[in-house]
């Protein structure tokens, strides 16, 4: 007999047992997601309201900063053709104020309300977030030790900013360097020097800062003449070259205000000085006083008022030096009276007595 023939003839074994635990783990997976379904409903569904409410509060709150930031821009646009504008507002200097300042809040704005729907996301997976806040908590403290220069940086660009302390175009002297505002950064504000380098200070090493372009400046000449001319002749020749100044361009730009002369600042036995000053546009002083003392100079030359420099001048009529003024005086030895000669006077050897 063939071994076809007999393995057709044996009974083939049923599959009960496979059959069974299949159709019994199919039963246990239908009835845990009927148990579960609702749970994963609401989880997911919870997930979604997160994140839309996440999204759509980040959306509105960047829109309401954006608009706020134009209405600054168009509020200073709308006074820079004013005096008052010309005095106060620079309006490309405010332009990027507002926008790092809208930069920074944006940026907050969006790191407060993500890191929120974060965490609520994980808080609805059920998972513990004690360990993950513990461990935020321990980084936090590790940066803010090691890089607490970076942190001081931030903050103090921050406040600078806020403050309106300087701005692109301002002179400042920081103490550490001086110059003119290149760029201001939330960590380094770049400041060209007078001889043209690039000064780099780190905000968190500004202690104190002096502002050369804000408001106005003030330039002084002190004009030094004898003290033997006449004030109201000094002062007439002053206030003629002023007001000649103040007609002119660009002076009459640079000039806010009259010239005045305050008086005599100083008076001496060969000197007498006269203060002048301006208020001037910020940051020309330095150009309206050497410009003031170039045409005083002039004025004081036409006047037939000489000025006193660093060398003396000589008084008209003045008596000629005596001529023995440079010669010495006679010694108290040439007389052999005087005491001094008496003194140094060799004493004579004693006589005999018995002669």
């Amino acid at each position: 007999m063939s071994l076809s023939v007999l393995l057709a003839a044996s009974p083939s074994p049923e599959p009960v047992g496979s059959l069974g635990e299949a159709a019994e783990q199919a039963g246990n997976a239908a009835g845990w997601v009927e148990e579960n379904w609702s749970t994963w409903l609401s989880t997911g569904l919870r997930i979604l309201l997160i994140i839309a409410v996440a999204i759509t509060l980040r959306y509105l709150i960047r829109r309401a900063l954006t608009n706020l930031i134009d209405r600054m821009n168009r509020s200073a646009q709308a006074v820079e053709g004013t005096a008052l504008g010309g005095l106060l507002v620079n309006a490309e200097r405010r332009r990027q104020r507002s926008e790092a300042i809208g930069s920074v809040l944006r940026s907050v704005a969006s790191f407060l309300i993500m890191g929120t729907a974060a965490l609520m996301v994980l808080g609805a997976f059920k998972i513990n977030l004690a360990p993950l806040l513990a461990s935020a908590g321990v980084a936090g403290v590790a940066l803010g030790f090691g890089a607490r220069n970076l942190v001081t940086d931030f903050l103090s660009g921050v406040f600078m900013i806020l403050e309106d302390q300087y701005g692109v175009g301002d002179t400042v002297d920081a103490g550490v360097a001086s110059g003119e505002v290149i760029e201001v950064g939330l960590r380094v504000t770049k400041l060209r020097g007078d001889n043209g380098e690039i000064w780099y200070v780190r905000n968190g090493e500004v202690k104190r800062i002096g502002n050369l372009s804000q408001g106005w400046s003030t330039a002084g000449v002190d004009v030094t003449v004898r003290p033997t001319e006449d004030l109201e002749r000094v002062r007439k020749a002053i206030t003629a070259a002023a007001d000649a100044m103040t007609k002119e361009e660009p002076w009459s730009e640079r000039l806010w205000g009259p010239v005045e002369v305050l008086g005599l600042d100083a008076v001496l036995l060969d000197s007498m000085t006269v203060r002048v000053t301006a208020k001037t546009m910020p940051g020309k002083s330095i150009g309206v006083e050497r410009e003031l003392r170039w045409r005083i100079k002039q004025a004081l030359d036409e006047a037939g008022i000489r000025m006193i420099g660093a060398i003396p001048q000589a008084v008209d009529g003045e008596s000629a030096a005596d001529p023995t003024a440079a010669m010495a005086a006679p010694s108290a030895y040439a007389s052999a009276t005087s005491p001094q000669s008496l003194a140094t006077t060799p004493i004579p050897p004693p006589t005999n007595l018995n002669k």
